[in-house]
C-alpha cells in the first residue's frame, strides 16, 4: 500500500502541478476532434494526475477524496455518454454514432452536429478512461482488495 510522503518539496510541487496537469488533460479532450489527441489520451493524462495524487498523499487520503464508489460512477457515466450519443443517433434514424442525425434535435447544420457529437463522445471516453486508469492503478496497489 502506498503511504503518504513527508517530503514538503514533493507535496508542494504536486500541489502546484496537479491542477495544471488536469487542465492540460481537459484541453486534450476538448480539442480531440480538431487536432491529435482526444478522449483516450486526455483520459490517461487525467488519470495520471490522480495517480500522482496517490503517490504524493497516499491511497487512504486519495480515497477519502475520490472513493471507489465515485470511481465506478465515473466509469458508468463515461460509458453512458458514449453509448447514449450512439443510441441517440440510432433513435434519430441513422447508424450508431452517425452524428449528422443529431442536427434533427440540435439547432445546427449537419457538419456542426458531427463536430458536437464527436466532442460529446470524446468527453465520455475521457471520463471513462480516467476512471478506469485510476481503478486499475488502485487495484494493482492494493492487490485487488
Amino acid at each position: 500500500m502506498i503511504k503518504s510522503t513527508d517530503d514538503v518539496i514533493i507535496k508542494t510541487v504536486s500541489r502546484i502541478f496537479i491542477p495544471f496537469i488536469q487542465i492540460f488533460a481537459l484541453y486534450v479532450i476538448m480539442h480531440g476532434h480538431y487536432s491529435p489527441g482526444g478522449g483516450f489520451q486526455g483520459g490517461v493524462i487525467l488519470g495520471a494526475s490522480f495517480i500522482l495524487l496517490v503517490i504524493t498523499y497516499g491511497l487512504d487520503e486519495t480515497r477519502r477524496r475520490f472513493s471507489r464508489k465515485l470511481d465506478m460512477v465515473f466509469c458508468s457515466i463515461g460509458l453512458l455518454i458514449y453509448s447514449g450519443i450512439g443510441m441517440l443517433c440510432v433513435i434519430l434514424g441513422g447508424n450508431y454514432l452517425d452524428y449528422s442525425k443529431l442536427s434533427k434535435i440540435l439547432p445546427v447544420l449537419a457538419p456542426k452536429a458531427r463536430s458536437l457529437g464527436i466532442l460529446g463522445v470524446e468527453i465520455g471516453v475521457g471520463i471513462g478512461v480516467m476512471a478506469v486508469m485510476y481503478s486499475i492503478f488502485s487495484d494493482i496497489v492494493t492487490g485487488g482488495e
